[in-house]
């Protein structure tokens, strides 16, 4: 497995095209958009820079990770050679599905399939191309370049091949494994949904501020995150998203706080709006 395609070059995207071109793979970071590709190429260079910094990357292997990277709004063309295409598009059903059926018609067919979600079902993904044993869930948690875990997740349909041509590829990256059958939210997402959305239910409540919330997660339970701070990262739209479609799923126990719904509903959805539960537009992180 040589060439790996990314299929969106948000938060998400552009931190798996790094470790991709950082492991040894060449890689193709695809967008509909220009804008949102140059927006794209200036963090994953500043991510090189700041491994090189720190001494994870020498001088070498940074400008070697950055020959190996190109960006592209053509996705038939970028897929017609690729070994490995990651989709990380937003948790929209529709939206995967129409990249997945373009995908399928244009992939070699050696080609592996696999989607970054957090919730979203690979059996169901995989059911909308011709090749569903080809198809896995790669659940890369943010920030990419620093969290070492990638949780793989097989579908009805997905082969031992597959699982395990994955698993080496996500090593390749850097990355820790877990393999996982599906299940609504798999392991970390039901977990992690279910800390946030009850932190928000207690800053509902008046239990105590976000500072004292997070404070208390970190310190307490060794979290190396608040849930306030983790949700205002990932997006509280995001969070809600996966709330919902827990909620559909498993049960009341995830049903969305409804103060949740509201900042969603008022636009403060975190780090990515300048506000969430925390304020950035001044560069500091007030409530």
């Amino acid at each position: 497995m040589e060439h790996v395609v990314v299929i969106g070059s948000g938060v998400m995207g552009r931190g798996i095209a790094y470790v991709s071109a950082a492991g040894g793979f060449t890689v193709t970071l695809v967008d509909i958009r220009q804008e949102q590709l140059d927006t794209a190429k200036e963090e994953i260079m500043a991510i090189f820079e700041g491994a090189r910094r720190r001494g994870k990357l020498s001088q070498t292997d940074m400008e070697n990770g950055i020959q190996r990277l190109s960006y592209s709004i053509e996705l038939r063309t970028a897929v017609e050679k690729a070994d490995l295409v990651i989709e990380a598009v937003p948790e929209v059903l529709a939206i995967k599905r129409d990249i997945f059926e373009k995908v399928d018609r244009h992939a070699p067919d050696h080609c592996y399939f696999a989607t970054n979600t957090s919730t979203m079902s690979p059996t169901e993904i995989g059911s909308f191309t011709n090749r569903p044993e080809r198809v896995i869930a790669m659940h890369f948690f943010n920030p990419v370049h620093k969290m070492k875990l990638v949780e793989i997740v097989r579908g009805l349909e997905t082969s031992d091949e597959t699982a395990a041509a994955i698993r080496a590829a996500a090593e390749k990256m850097g990355k820790e494994t877990v393999v996982v059958n599906e299940f609504p939210g798999f392991v970390t997402s039901r977990i992690s949904a279910l800390v946030g959305n009850e932190a928000f239910y207690m800053l509902q409540e008046g239990v105590g501020t976000p500072e004292e919330i997070d404070k208390a997660i970190k310190l307490g339970l060794n979290y190396p995150m608040g849930p306030f701070e983790l949700g205002d990262l990932v997006g509280l739209d995001t969070r809600l998203n996966n709330l919902n479609y827990l909620h559909e799923k498993l049960g009341e126990k995830y049903r969305p706080a409804p103060l949740l719904e509201q900042y969603v509903k008022a636009g403060r959805l975190g780090r990515k709006s300048g506000r969430g539960v925390y304020d950035y537009r001044n560069g500091d992180k007030l409530q």
